[in-house]
């Protein structure tokens, strides 16, 4: 059943406002959010540690509950995300016919979403959202697409809620990878994998697999989840991003392509330039991670009128 939302419109375009008040190595924007920032360049600068006093993207510290229960989970994903899984998925959640609605509303229902596979977040995703889009916006003042593109990376965590059939977390959230040939040892928590039925089936067990080399990320199936499901709900629904920003959404988790380098013998010219981009994103998407809230409601006209920009006024999901 599709559910109709209704949208919310801002009249005004609000020009944004680059109050910016110096506070020490911190850059305080009009939405309150601090960007640390980097003494050499005046850009952010990623710190050292996360808010849990750990290194980020530590999955090797198994102290903490909360670091076996990510260890949990990428068992679980690893297990499960095959490559007859992620095609039966695409060609369900392709009818895009759950609900209607803004984007902006879809914003606003990841105040009930918690991603159970970071070991260095555990705020409501539109914090995360906006802080990193805050960021960008900080150093990138120009290109209100890649804003826009920080602040819809993760919209399709919606999965998770009961009105999009609840899926587990491992087939929404958590690195991505390609299914239908061999899982690269970069892949965190790579010991799972000798669980998965793909890793037994010669077709899906070898470097290239069911692809050939050179052949375009767009031609690879990647497991299933918020990334490619959001791709699908913005191209279908006619943006007018970028291919960057489309390309950042659909592999922002794909962290063994754009922080270990591997799977590189699938990509094809294009990708090799949209990757620079992403490189560019993920800093912000990785590192802007804070308790230092962002002020919804002060940051809301300027995102409202990126949306307005670059799609409808309401869209399929």
């Amino acid at each position: 059943m599709t559910v109709l939302v209704e949208h919310y419109v801002s009249d005004s375009r609000i020009e944004e406002k680059k109050t910016k008040e110096e506070s020490g190595d911190e850059l305080v924007l009009g939405g309150g959010f601090m960007v640390p920032k980097s003494k050499e360049t005046d850009e952010f600068d990623a710190p050292d540690i996360n808010f849990l006093g750990h290194t980020f993207r530590d999955y090797e510290n198994g102290e903490s509950e909360r670091q076996q229960g990510v260890e949990e989970f990428y068992k679980m994903q690893h297990i499960q995300q095959t490559y007859d899984f992620v095609k039966d998925m695409r060609k369900e959640y392709g009818k895009l016919n759950k609900m209607e609605m803004s984007i902006w509303q879809c914003c606003e229902l990841l105040n009930n979403v918690v991603d159970e596979s970071d070991p260095d977040l555990d705020e409501p995703q539109i914090q995360h959202l906006l802080q990193t889009a805050e960021a960008i916006r900080k150093d990138y003042p120009n290109e209100d697409w890649l804003h826009l593109t920080a602040l819809i990376h993760d919209l399709g965590k919606v999965l998770l809620l009961p009105e999009f059939g609840g899926l587990p977390q491992w087939a929404v959230v958590g690195d991505t990878f390609p299914v239908g040939c061999t899982f690269d040892p970069t892949n965190i928590h790579h010991k799972y994998f000798k669980e998965n039925p793909d890793n037994n089936t010669p077709k899906y067990s070898t470097k290239n697999g069911v692809y050939s080399e050179g052949c375009g990320l767009d031609n690879v199936l990647m497991s299933w989840g918020h990334d490619d499901y959001m791709y699908l709900v913005a191209k279908e629904n006619g943006t007018t991003l970028p291919q960057a920003g489309l390309f950042i959404i659909r592999y922002h988790s794909f962290y063994p392509l754009h922080k270990a380098g591997a799977y590189t013998h699938l990509m094809k010219d294009e990708d090799r330039e949209d990757l620079k981009w992403l490189h560019v994103f993920n800093k912000y998407d990785l590192y802007s991670k804070s308790k230092v809230h962002v002020d919804v409601e002060q940051v809301k006209p300027y995102y409202i009128s990126l949306i307005n920009k670059y799609f409808p006024a309401k869209l399929k999901w």
